[in-house]
């Protein structure tokens, strides 16, 4: 019976196929999955925008080839685990380009400041994901940085109910103490190369958190396999665990 509404959603909400391979053309990474993952990719895509309202902010109009290419991109760390592991979210709001996230700051005298930063996503704890189209459209290039992968990352570290780092891990195979073990010793490592030589093999920006470091590291996984496996090869191992996948082995289509 699931498996017929699986079906039947599919059916209702197929993406155009000449809008797929739009947006399949210009996205250089999804040339490195076999015929298999891709047709697993566009179901996963397919009912991500089924279940999911994505919606455009700030007077911005979102067109389907735009819809997709968020979809597909938030798929693509779920294509074994399911679209369940994106249970605690129920949306994504995309505006035009960054936009003001509020901020708290605790002084030294325990003062409470409050103001916005300049943001390209935000990942809310009990809220939808905030995208900037603007940065979805600088991820196309597979270089380190994927604005969607980041911040459905976040929205996976909640699987636990706690944004701290560390996922949900049931089923995976990790145990909390073997997850912490390796990911302590990569930032550690990451923080060594900062201290000595004020930059990382990293974005350092993954320095900010453990949770930052987490999706940080899951942007590389994807887009940089193989320089991930080169600077940090545990942590590249424990996440090709915990996402099972492979990327530095996918097979060119």
């Amino acid at each position: 019976m699931l498996e017929y509404f699986r079906r039947r959603k599919l059916a209702r909400h197929a993406f155009d196929d000449r809008d797929w391979d739009a947006v399949c053309a210009r996205l250089p990474l999804l040339a490195r999955l076999d015929d298999a993952d891709r047709r697993r990719l566009r179901e996963t895509a397919t009912l991500f925008l089924a279940d999911k309202i994505v919606a455009p902010a700030a007077d911005f109009s979102l067109q389907p080839q735009q819809r997709i290419e968020i979809a597909v991109a938030a798929a693509l760390p779920v294509l074994r685990l399911g679209l369940r592991a994106y249970r605690s979210f129920r949306g994504v709001i995309v505006y035009p380009d960054e936009f003001l996230a509020p901020r708290e700051e605790i002084g030294e005298a325990g003062v409470v400041t409050e103001g916005h930063e300049r943001v390209a996503g935000e990942s809310w704890d009990a809220g939808p994901i905030l995208l900037s189209w603007a940065d979805v459209e600088a991820s196309r290039a597979a270089d380190g940085y994927q604005v969607v992968i980041h911040e459905c990352a976040h929205k996976l570290d909640l699987g636990d109910g706690d944004m701290n780092g560390v996922p949900d891990l049931s089923g995976s195979g990790i145990s909390g103490a073997e997850w912490m073990r390796v990911m302590s010793d990569a930032w550690e490592r990451t923080g060594a190369d900062w201290d000595a030589y004020g930059e990382t093999e990293v974005d350092d920006y993954a320095l900010e958190s453990p949770e930052e470091f987490f999706a940080v590291l899951s942007e590389h996984f994807f887009t940089i396999p193989a320089h991930l496996d080169e600077v940090l090869p545990q942590a590249y191992a424990l996440l090709a665990r915990f996402y099972r996948q492979d990327p530095l082995h996918w097979r060119h289509a």
